[in-house]
């Protein structure tokens, strides 16, 4: 079956490029469907959905936001529109992958759209933006990127190669046969940093061993927000958040945080879950010289060349042991955290440059002191990536998650 590829873009300022796009996506095989986000002039051809129907879709009126000419209001009425317009085609099977190609204002208003489609739906932008900081565009959905080099105005001989190359890979990416999964497997959902791998990778082969697909999502921020959406969304029955890092870097201002509403879906959607302080032993940061002055008194550990680490203080435990607390006291669901009483991370065992047990004891005694009833502590006499640790934290996910499909 021939598949259908949306084109998202702003025809009054792009119509030419896209009218190129469209015309390259369709020699490759595919049928294109054109959504028009432009706002203040007439499309130099007609698209499949025009912005007068996409600025409803928002809630406004494109002549009424022709005439104000304000751009922050008609970007946020076109970017909702573009983001429902594109869930009901692709809801209806009508779409099976989306491209767009802009600057500032067309990457915005693509990345809205994008964001509202589920993962594994074929999405790509061309962008201006492309070679900075990509995680607004992204958000936490599998969207890809593609620099445009040159701006988006007018075919040139390079920006007639960058679409060409666009165009095939949006083709190639809608066309790919699609993996048959011939057994669905429940879904887990494990966190892991680096200074944790031995411990989730133990812990996944017991819950594989035991039927269960295992989701490892990297605890660098993108991943703890991409794991939270994934729970409310549905998907998971069980979480092994071992590595709750994240919590550390927003509390002190790392580079990695996962925002305020880490360590919360689990708990709403009563899905059992086994945590641990996995790597709360240190805040991220970039190269050295980009450390704020008023850490200079701290320890560190250069973990690469692009990555350092801050030790936390006791006093920074103390507050992180207060916030896992409150976060793991408004769970609805069966919820156990472990204790690694040896070391919260590889680097935080004895011998090792973040080994301290002052700032661990502050760690452990705030999470009791504040801990409700409804959850379960389990301390062990082990570092968090011993092997024993591992199995026991997936036995007791098992269990958990077994015990609740029963009730």
């Amino acid at each position: 079956m021939t598949k259908t590829v949306a084109l998202l873009g702003t025809l009054d300022s792009k119509g030419v490029e896209y009218a190129f796009l469209k015309a390259r996506i369709e020699a490759l095989g595919a049928k294109t469907l054109v959504i028009d986000a432009g706002v203040l002039g007439a499309p130099p051809f007609q698209p499949d959905v025009p912005a007068a129907e996409v600025a409803r879709a928002g809630g406004g009126n494109l002549e009424t936001l022709a005439a104000r000419r304000n751009r922050g209001e008609a970007m946020a009425v076109m970017s909702r529109g573009a983001a429902a317009v594109v869930t009901r085609l692709a809801g209806e099977g009508r779409i099976d992958g989306i491209i767009a190609m802009g600057g500032g204002g067309g990457t915005s208003i693509a990345a809205a759209a994008m964001q509202a489609l589920p993962v594994g739906f074929p999405k790509l932008i061309v962008s201006t933006l492309a070679s900075g900081d990509i995680s607004p565009i992204v958000g936490v959905k599998d969207i890809a990127v593609m620099p445009s080099i040159v701006d988006i105005a007018g075919i040139n001989r390079l920006s007639s190669q960058i679409l060409a190359n666009a165009a095939g890979a949006i083709v190639g990416m809608v066309g790919v046969e699609r993996p048959n999964q011939t057994e669905e497997k429940p879904l887990v959902a494990a966190t892991m940093f680096g200074v944790t791998t031995p411990c989730v990778t133990k812990a996944r082969a017991v819950l594989e061993q035991a039927g269960y697909e295992v989701l490892v999502f990297h605890a660098t921020g993108t991943g703890g927000r991409t794991m939270e959406e994934l729970i409310r969304a549905g998907f998971i029955v069980g979480v092994l958040d071992i590595t709750t890092t994240e919590l550390a870097d927003e509390l002190a201002g790392g580079v990695l945080s996962a925002g305020p509403r880490r360590l919360e879906a689990a708990g709403e959607k009563g899905i059992p879950q086994v945590v641990s302080a996995g790597a709360l032993d240190m805040v991220n940061f970039g190269a050295p010289e980009t450390i704020p002055a008023k850490f200079a008194d701290r320890t560190f550990y250069r973990h690469n060349p692009l990555v350092t680490l801050m030790r936390t203080t006791p006093e920074e435990n103390a507050a992180l042991g207060a916030i896992l607390a409150q976060k793991l006291n408004r769970a609805t669901g069966p919820t156990i955290f472990m204790i690694p009483k040896k070391g919260v991370s590889s680097i935080d065992i004895a011998g090792k440059p973040f080994h301290d047990p002052a700032a661990d004891a502050a760690l452990f005694d705030a999470l009791k002191q504040n801990l409700a009833g409804n959850v379960r502590l389990v301390a062990l006499d082990t570092d968090i990536n011993d092997e024993a640790f591992a199995v026991e934290a997936a036995r007791l996910l098992i269990e958990a998650i077994e015990a609740k499909a029963t009730m």
